[in-house]
């Protein structure tokens, strides 16, 4: 039977069986990536390899050309295969390395989402987890409503809590100075000066972290991790010795210099996409309206506004008013906005051009430093 003489349930058969056949050699694919982390691991290579990934991609991207196949589509593919592949292979380091084992951590706030993730990265590396927290603990983990009723002898008690709370806790912590390295994982530093000060006038092994991805984060290649040196040597090696497996990017700086590039980072870009839907909601226009003369710029911010809009109203309200260097960045966007409302009611084009120059010079420099990395 030809596919000319196939009937459309035939046809639709055919693809179904061509899709069983992928989801299967997508299943040995990660069998084989997880034999590719052993090998590594044994060897001392490094997890992953950006000219081998270059080959690959550059390689699928000519065969799809020869087999009348989309290379945009086939680079596509295969890079989330890579990505999957490099998180099976990540994840296999952690647990092998198992630098916990024997080992014990408290996380406070363990019920939460950012808790969670510390939870289940901490119990991947062999660490005895407990969690202290009113709420209850995913399965498997060792709970206590209140870290107050735990002995805090463990290796680690990390901070996963509001941002409104984390400095009383820190202070009390100062009171009983628990011998492990403390640490907290907020998006703000300044507001928690005055316990993480006051563990490190008690003499308390003191950091201070910030992972700059979200709790659904599972491959940590590309994303950065802010250590705050509070001049603790060993604690920042210890809690950065957490990290070592993972091709998470490390970054050390000291808390002021945090906050101030915080506010750029999270509280700018917060702040304009914030604007962005308040401008949209206020418009009168109905969103299915707009949805029909969608471009793919505007798309594009309306996704990323759409991710913050679902988020926590409270959080982003801290990482706005609770940063001491947040007025900065909201006062360089009212000044921005400013300039491009004047060139454009004044039929400036000079202006409005130079600001587009200005911006495409400064966004050609960041991606030229990137690249470099990569």
């Amino acid at each position: 039977m030809t596919r000319e003489t196939m009937t459309l349930e035939e046809l639709r058969q055919r693809v179904t069986d061509i899709d069983r056949q992928l989801i299967a050699l997508v299943a040995e694919r990660k069998a084989v990536s997880e034999e590719v982390a052993q090998v590594k691991r044994a060897t001392g290579r490094s997890t992953r390899d950006y000219e081998r990934e270059r080959e690959v991609i550059l390689g699928v991207r000519a065969m799809a050309g020869e087999r009348g196949v989309s290379p945009a589509l086939a680079e596509q593919l295969l890079r989330l295969l890579i990505r999957s592949s490099l998180t099976t292979q990540e994840q296999a380091s952690v647990v092998a390395r198992g630098a916990g084992t024997g080992r014990r951590a408290l996380v406070i706030g363990g019920a939460g989402k950012m808790g969670g993730w510390f939870v289940n990265f901490l119990a991947s590396q062999g660490f005895a987890v407990e969690v202290a927290d009113p709420s209850e603990a995913q399965a498997g983990a060792a709970r206590v409503a209140d870290w107050h009723g735990t002995d805090l002898k463990h290796d680690f008690i990390v901070l996963a809590t509001p941002l409104g709370v984390t400095d009383a806790i820190l202070r009390d912590l100062a009171l009983r100075r628990p011998p492990g390295v403390i640490f907290d994982v907020g998006s703000l530093k300044s507001p928690l000066r005055a316990g993480l000060m006051a563990l490190k006038s008690h003499g308390c092994r003191v950091t201070s972290v910030h992972p700059m991805f979200g709790p659904d984060t599972e491959l940590l290649s590309g994303r950065h991790v802010i250590f705050v040196d509070l001049g603790n040597a060993a604690a920042l090696a210890a809690a950065r010795e957490l990290f070592s497996s993972t091709m998470a990017e490390q970054v050390v700086m000291s808390l002021d210099d945090h906050d101030r590039l915080i506010a750029y980072v999270l509280g700018l870009s917060h702040a304009l996409n914030i604007a962005f839907f308040t401008a949209l909601a206020e418009s009168g226009e109905a969103a299915p309206r707009l949805a029909r003369m969608s471009s793919t710029t505007f798309d594009a911010q309306l996704d990323v506004a759409a991710r913050v809009a679902q988020d926590s109203p409270e959080l982003y309200y801290e990482i706005q008013s609770l940063n001491d260097y947040g007025a900065e960045s909201l006062e360089a966007l009212s000044q921005a906005v400013e300039r491009l409302r004047t060139a454009v009611l004044s039929q400036d084009h000079d202006t409005f051009v130079a600001l587009m120059r200005r911006g495409r010079d400064y966004l050609e420099d960041r991606r030229t430093v990137t690249e470099r990395r990569a």
